[in-house]
């Protein structure tokens, strides 16, 4: 029996995948020797992708790490490379060696991302992506290259013929001559990152031509980081962004992965940490920022209703919160003060300080910064915590 059929036959309930899931997840710290996180998404379920919501769970996340070494476990199917380049620099700013592990997926953006680790680690159903920019126009997604390789092939015509084929004239007025500059910038974007980032972090390891013995040149590793960016960023070769590159293809291109399924215990753990993530997955989870020792869940609807505030001016407020844990989803009485002056009596809860909840039945954790926002604006009236 697989790893995946033998977990839905024993792992019947959301708690038990959770503590499995963060056993295999400190077992691969343990196997690597470094502090480990996870930056993961629920592909191809709404608001997957990387943005700006996803810098400070993942800073928070990063703040319990103590250790100069980290792994990063990346599922993603790419997003905003700005915010891509935020997240690298914040993980660099705190670490010496940043490494990512790519048991699935890391797509687009996320591709971004592992060109600025010391190693990167894949297995046989790893895949990453082109990192050809996409432009969304009147509702649709499009590759900037095919978009300006088209204006370029109407201009080359109309320079032929010494006329405009009448049927581009709708075409053409529709487009601004800022919306080609912004492609332009996007396409170049993504391939200055991804260069800067092989020349300055994944090449600095290649020091000796394992062919000759000689010494890398500096202007060797540009050069070669300047091919890969642009073999990644051309969208006429891959013709698809949808496109997965396997280990194979991007070693063709002078890329060096790790096959960490050539470590059998490494091998292990990631497999069965990736199968219990999609698992975790199945309910309406959307992202998982984690480390071995806590967490932060995002969730496709946060089912906390705003809170009730009876009429006239109130010193404190009973809210019930019911917890976002599916196999819990018990009530908690949190009581909020607007004065701090509290006396809760349990099996009530004061509202927590740095606004995340732990559910004191089983442990879950909610962001209630919503929540607190929301009372503060019904009441006119800030919190004392």
């Amino acid at each position: 029996m697989g790893i995946y059929s033998d977990y839905l036959n024993t792992l019947k309930t959301f708690d038990v995948i959770t503590r499995e899931r963060k056993a295999q997840l400190r077992r691969i710290s343990e196997i690597r020797k470094k502090d480990i996180i996870v930056i993961a998404s629920a592909i191809g379920k709404p608001n997957s992708s990387i943005d700006y919501s996803d810098i400070i769970p993942i800073a928070d996340q990063v703040d319990s790490l103590n250790g100069d070494k980290l792994d990063v476990i990346l599922e993603t199917p790419g997003g905003s490379g700005e915010i891509a380049e935020e997240l690298v620099r914040h993980l660099r700013r705190r670490h010496a060696e940043l490494n990512f592990i790519v048991p699935g997926t890391a797509k687009s953006a996320g591709t971004i991302m592992v060109m600025a680790g010391d190693e990167i680690l894949m297995g046989s159903l790893s895949s990453l992506g082109p990192i050809d920019a996409q432009l969304a126009r009147d509702g649709k997604q499009f590759s900037a290259e095919a978009f300006l390789r088209g204006i370029e092939e109407i201009k080359k015509e109309s320079d032929s013929t010494q006329s405009l084929n009448r049927a581009y004239i709708p075409i053409l007025q529709g487009i601004s001559p800022g919306e080609i500059e912004a492609a332009k910038n996007a396409l170049k974007f993504g391939k200055d990152l991804a260069r800067k980032w092989l020349e300055e972090f994944k090449f600095k390891h290649w020091t000796t031509h394992s062919s000759s013995g000689l010494p890398v040149t500096p202007e060797e590793r540009k050069v070669k980081a300047g091919k890969i960016a642009e073999e990644l960023g051309t969208h006429g070769k891959w013709l698809s962004h949808s496109r997965s590159l396997r280990i194979e293809d991007l070693e063709k291109m002078g890329l060096l992965i790790t096959n960490f399924e050539l470590q059998q215990e490494l091998a292990d753990a990631i497999r069965r940490y990736h199968t219990l993530l999609r698992m975790s997955f199945d309910i309406n989870i959307v992202k998982i920022y984690e480390t071995p020792t806590s967490q932060i869940y995002r969730f496709l609807n946060q089912p906390a209703p705003p809170p009730q505030v009876p009429q006239g001016r109130v010193d404190k407020v009973d809210i019930n919160f019911a917890c976002q844990n599916p196999d819990c989803r018990k009530m908690t009485i949190i009581e909020a003060s607007f004065t701090g002056k509290l006396q809760v009596t349990p099996p009530k809860v004061p509202f927590p300080k740095n606004n995340k909840f732990t559910c004191p039945h089983c442990g879950a954790e909610a962001d209630l910064t919503t929540l607190r926002m929301q009372l503060e604006a019904q009441t006119k009236r800030s919190l004392v915590l």
